[in-house]
């Protein structure tokens, strides 16, 4: 969740960035793949003059003021690829009624009816999240109309910071990427904040062996990314540690069969779901909480607290890896001055020696730093407990996971690079 609005006065040039991803899929020997999320598309959903259509409106009773959902038309994809997901959805529908022995062709087939950018926002300014949703139908029910969240697109430059520096550090760590991305091994994913949901879709879609709970205060915000953002069903859980759904829907299963089985969504403060569940390990925690006040709050980076101290047992010993994304509050006047950038701010180093002091205090073989985020004033913090603790030099460690990122890359197959979220405005906390 992350206000949008605030824009970086020192982008970099669009034509640069793209000759590096271009260089970096041709050298890692990967096939161009279309980023529909591409910050070039923003415009469509971000546009300042441009309201759009408000799809949904409440009232939070857990601070976070009014929510809405807005949506905006999207150009892509194009109508000329949707008779190719149409086949693909009744493939996969004949597939699942083959399996349970029924079969049902009185609704006929399946029909798209558009694709839309819809975002969620606090007090109808910062927009938390957005997605890519599309909207279909069967030919027979046009009535009935089921939405499904794009799980390939992240569209906030943030987020693909966040999975960037995040999978790279995890990958430095000596953790087996290549096993987890093909389901050969588990990988425990936990996600603090949801939002839209956008985060755990992608690292669903790309990691087969990730299983994921996400943490979200506000029943509001989870009730609408599952209504109106196309987020899956059958990943709501209830107080008592049940799925809310004992089985999913038929159309669920044709749209999330093989991803919704591994996400795992509770509605729960992020504290006392820390504290409360004891047993489990994370291999890696993504951090993206904030209010209806635009405020990431205290309590989840103190270094003092029952929640810090029970943070730490529940990140991997060995190779645990924590990424928050925070706003930063270095002056954009001085950017330009620092080779750091954004990262340079005091709150981004306040709030990194807090988690070093919690969480690593006992650690001989960890490190924290920081990320500037492309476009936006945010900043990807990243606590790795397996990192190599020689050779700490900022120019050592950034080549370090340079590298590594081209593995990342070659493994995932993310329609991203994850070079571009790591080559400039790294720091060291």
């Amino acid at each position: 969740m992350n206000p949008i609005q605030r824009f970086s006065l020192t982008t970099r040039p669009r034509k640069a960035l793209s000759s590096i991803k271009s260089y970096v899929r041709h050298f890692s020997g990967r096939d161009i793949v279309k980023d529909e999320g591409d910050w070039f598309y923003s415009p469509e959903w971000w546009d300042p003059n441009n309201d759009g259509h408000t799809v949904s409106r409440s009232t939070s009773v857990k601070g976070n003021g009014v929510v809405s959902v807005v949506s905006h038309p999207s150009s892509l994809p194009s109508r000329d690829s949707w008779g190719e997901t149409e086949r693909w959805l009744e493939k996969r529908y004949m597939e699942i009624m083959s399996s349970d022995g029924d079969g049902d062709e009185k609704i006929g087939r399946f029909k798209i009816l558009g694709y839309q950018w819809r975002s969620l926002r606090f007090n109808d300014d910062t927009k938390q999240s957005t997605v890519k949703v599309m909207a279909a139908c069967r030919e027979l029910q046009l009535s009935s109309v089921f939405y499904m969240q794009q799980p390939h697109c992240l569209a906030v430059p943030y987020l693909k910071s966040m999975v960037s520096v995040g999978l790279t550090s995890l990958a430095a760590s000596k953790f087996d990427m290549r096993s987890v991305a093909l389901g050969k091994k588990q990988m425990r994913i936990l996600c603090v904040g949801h939002g839209g949901g956008s985060l755990p879709l992608f690292l669903a879609k790309h990691i087969l062996g990730a299983v994921i709970d996400i943490v979200e205060l506000d029943p509001i915000v989870i009730s609408e990314s599952v209504r109106a953002m196309g987020f899956p069903a059958f990943s709501v859980m209830t107080k008592t540690g049940k799925r809310a759904l004992p089985t999913p829907e038929i159309i669920d299963q044709v749209m999330w069969r093989g991803i919704h089985e591994r996400l795992f969504l509770y509605e729960s403060k992020a504290e006392e779901f820390i504290l409360k569940n004891q047993s489990n390990t994370y291999d890696i925690i993504f951090m993206d909480a904030y209010d209806g006040a635009d405020i990431f709050p205290h309590s989840l980076w103190d270094s003092n607290s029952m929640f810090m101290k029970a943070l730490s047992k529940r990140l991997h010993h060995e190779h645990g890896t924590l990424v928050v994304n925070l706003h930063s509050d270095a002056d954009i006047s001085d950017m330009d001055k620092s080779n750091e950038g954004v990262t340079t701010g005091k709150y981004v180093r306040k709030v990194g020696r807090a988690y070093k002091k919690g969480l690593m205090e006992n650690e001989s073989n960890a490190m924290v730093f920081a990320c500037e985020v492309p476009w936006l004033c945010n900043v990807s913090l990243v606590v790795s407990r397996g990192m190599e603790s020689e050779g700490r030099h900022r120019d050592n460690i950034k080549r370090n996971l340079m590298k590594t990122s081209l593995e990342v890359d070659q493994i995932l197959r993310l329609p991203f690079s994850c070079l571009d979220y790591l080559k400039t405005g790294l720091a060291i906390i």
